[in-house]
């Protein structure tokens, strides 16, 4: 799995792109073939009227399909663990499919009645 990380907005710290690395290799645990992860890490506005709002946005190239979600709270971090926490659904809905398209194909191989 390849990761890319970028900041915009706001400088990259080594805690910063420690903390994604480790939440994106997490995200293995769930699926297992997952090519690339571009990761895209921000400050919304510097003027902002509730305060500084961050963002996290993540790319995931899995097979057969492209999966981006992007969340946005008072803390990065907060933002990023938001995001982590919508990929893990997202990624066991599409192993679910998969798992029942082989269970599908397996049946009918065998000969079983549904």
């Amino acid at each position: 799995m390849i990761i890319n990380i970028k900041a915009k907005g706001m400088d990259m710290t080594p805690a910063i792109k420690k903390y994604v690395e480790e939440k994106a290799k997490t995200l293995t645990k769930y699926f297992e073939n997952i090519d690339d992860v571009d990761v895209i890490v921000g400050m919304e506005t510097h003027h902002h009227n509730k305060g500084k709002i961050f963002y996290a946005e993540f790319n995931l190239q899995v097979p057969g399909k492209n999966l981006t979600v992007r969340k946005d709270a008072i803390d990065l971090y907060k933002a990023i663990d938001k995001v982590r926490d919508h990929l893990k659904v997202e990624l066991e809905k599409i192993k679910e499919k998969m798992r029942a398209k082989d269970k599908k194909v397996l049946r009918e191989q065998k000969g079983y009645q549904e």
